[in-house]
């Protein structure tokens, strides 16, 4: 066998074998654990709520019924937003509410209800809002029996989703949000990741994982903004004296979304 042939062998081999070695690794990466390999770390242990509304051992709690000491005004300094009876209510001309702490990733559970007595129509009856990091918004409105574009009603992912179905309850009686919210991931101004959100409005799914576009404005084709990992949570002011009440939130890690 000539040398040049001997070598070219050699090299082959060796080729074969760092491949083999690559793919080993590449592997081991997404197999890091055997099946059912007793070694592998269990989840740590949450206590669930004593109901699906009540809050599990891990959540922040961010009001419970008293005081809104977790809050202040969206344009900074205290609150007047009403509270009594277990809730809180949107004073006449009060502004929105922020959260003092900042959040990314999420999950958050909200009850709200639209004004028992119903005025106006469209928009203008029960409308409020949830933003998480300030941005992106699940619509709040009274959409029982009240029609009003598709991507703006109870449940969408304002002005760009509508909801699966329509789950509303009717006026004055207390609904719920249960919102799996990831944030965006960017890399300088490019976002590599999009947020995502899902939402349960009364148990019923209707955001399935929805990729969200950018902010929630009113615009064909919203774009990103790099902005910081945690931001506050809005609860908006639209006008009307819509309540909310057991707000809790648990914080997700980002570490699936990368």
């Amino acid at each position: 066998m000539k040398t040049t042939t001997l070598s070219l062998l050699v090299c082959t081999i060796a080729a074969v074998m760092l491949t083999g070695c690559a793919t080993q690794q590449q592997t081991a990466k997404h197999y890091l654990w055997a099946v059912h390999d007793r070694n592998r770390p269990h989840p740590s242990i949450v206590t669930p709520g004593q109901t699906p509304a009540d809050p599990p051992s891990d959540a922040i709690v961010l009001f419970n019924g008293t005081d809104l000491s977790n809050w202040e005004s969206s344009k900074g300094g205290p609150s007047k937003w009403k509270v009594e009876d277990g809730y809180m209510e949107i004073a006449r001309r009060s502004g929105g509410l922020r959260s003092k702490q900042a959040f990314g990733s999420c999950q958050l559970h909200v009850e709200w209800a639209s004004p028992d007595v119903v005025k106006g129509e469209g928009q203008g009856r029960g409308n409020s809002g949830v933003f998480l990091m300030r941005l992106y918004e699940v619509q709040v409105l009274d959409s029982y029996e009240n029609t009003t574009y598709a991507d703006g009603q109870a449940a969408s992912f304002y002005g760009q989703n509508p909801p699966a179905v329509n789950a509303c309850r009717p006026p004055g009686q207390w609904q719920t949000y249960d919102i799996v919210f990831h944030r965006p991931i960017f890399n300088g101004n490019n976002v590599v990741k999009p947020a995502t959100i899902t939402v349960l409005h009364n148990g019923v799914l209707v955001q399935d994982n929805f990729q969200i576009q950018g902010p929630a404005v009113h615009a064909r084709r919203p774009k990103y903004v790099p902005h910081a990992d945690k931001e506050p949570i809005i609860l908006q002011d639209h006008g009307n004296p819509v309540r909310y009440r057991n707000i809790w939130l648990r914080e997700l890690p980002d570490s699936k979304q990368q």
